[in-house]
C-alpha cells in the first residue's frame, strides 16, 4: 500500500484517537471527579437533590445536623407516595427539614424550587448534594436560579461499569436539554 492510499486511513485514525481521547477526558472532568467544594462551609440551608439512593438524602440530614446549616431540604423525585422516602421526610431532626415535590419532575424544577425558597427564607448560601455525574450539570442548572453562594458536593455512589456509562449518557441527554433552555 503506498503512502498516498494510507494516507486517508492515518487521518481517519488520528481523529478518532483525538475523540476518544477528548471524550475521556470530559467524561473524567464531568462525571467521574467534578470539582467539589472541600472542605464544606456553613450555609443557610443544605439542599439534596433527588434520587436514590435514600443514604443521599440521609448524608444531607447528616450535614445539617453536624451544624452546616440550619434547614434541609430534601427533593422527593421519588414520588408522594413512596414509604421510604415518607419516613425520611417525617424524620426528627435537629434542623428545619423540609420536602417538596419538584416541578417540573427535573433538575430544573428542583431549581426553581430553590429559587422559591431561597427568596422567601432569605437565603444567601447553599450546599447542594447530589451524584458525584450530576454535580456539574445541577451546577450550571442551579447557578442560574440562583446567585447566592453556591457550595457543591456529591454522594457517591457505587455503581457498575454498565449503570456507569447508562448515567453518563443520561447525562450527556440532560446536558443538551439544560444548554438549549435559557433562564431559570
Amino acid at each position: 500500500m503506498s503512502w498516498r492510499k494510507s494516507r486517508p486511513r492515518r487521518v481517519l485514525l488520528s481523529v478518532v484517537a483525538l475523540l476518544s481521547l477528548a471524550a475521556a477526558v470530559f467524561i473524567r472532568t464531568v462525571y467521574v471527579a467534578p470539582s467539589l467544594d472541600s472542605p464544606l462551609r456553613a450555609a443557610d440551608a443544605v439542599v439534596v437533590l433527588g434520587g436514590v439512593p435514600y443514604e443521599r438524602f440521609r448524608y444531607g440530614i447528616e450535614l445539617g445536623e453536624r451544624g452546616l446549616a440550619p434547614q434541609v431540604v430534601l427533593s422527593n423525585s421519588v414520588g408522594p407516595d413512596d414509604p421510604a422516602m415518607r419516613r425520611i421526610c417525617a424524620a426528627r431532626t435537629h434542623t428545619w427539614l423540609t420536602c417538596f415535590l419538584p416541578v417540573p419532575w427535573t433538575t430544573r424544577g428542583e431549581a426553581q424550587e430553590i429559587r422559591r425558597l431561597a427568596a422567601s427564607r432569605g437565603w444567601r448560601s447553599i450546599i447542594v448534594v447530589t451524584t458525584t455525574a450530576h454535580v456539574e450539570r445541577a451546577r450550571y442548572i442551579v447557578r442560574r436560579c440562583f446567585a447566592g453562594d453556591l457550595q457543591m458536593t456529591d454522594y457517591p455512589e457505587r455503581r457498575s461499569i454498565g449503570d456507569s456509562a447508562y448515567g453518563w449518557a443520561y447525562q450527556t441527554g440532560g446536558w443538551l436539554n439544560a444548554l438549549a433552555q435559557d433562564g431559570c
